[in-house]
């Protein structure tokens, strides 16, 4: 049966229910598709990955105290964080993936790895 092809127009023999002439026009057609949300999702992700590595490089012990000054220095942006633990006395640790920071006093952070599995 011929077909045309939905991103190059080729005309090709295959299944009725097959859409491209080739992988490469299959790969394509869906990058294409999916581009603009994708580059959204690309910079939150990247934006988070930066943050992770400078909680990582300032907490390199696991356990770390760090002004918010030095935070900012390496473009650390507060904003940004996969997820929140409250814990029972009401402190809100930010998590950067694994890696994570608690507002302490005077423009203080301390910094923590999360060590508990993913659930």
């Amino acid at each position: 049966m011929k077909n045309k092809c939905v991103e190059c127009g080729e005309e090709f023999i295959g299944r009725a229910d097959k859409k491209f002439c080739s992988a490469y026009c299959r790969s394509s057609y869906n990058n294409r598709l999916n581009r603009d949300a994708n580059n959204f999702i690309r910079n939150i992700n990247n934006i988070l990955r930066k943050n992770r590595r400078i909680l990582a490089r300032l907490n390199p012990k696991g356990k770390a105290r760090v002004h918010r000054d030095k935070l900012l220095e390496n473009g650390f942006k507060f904003s940004y964080f996969t997820n929140e633990y409250i814990t029972k006395s009401g402190n809100i640790y930010r998590f950067c993936y694994d890696q994570g920071y608690l507002e302490a006093d005077n423009g203080y952070y301390t910094l923590v790895v999360r060590q508990e599995y993913v659930e």
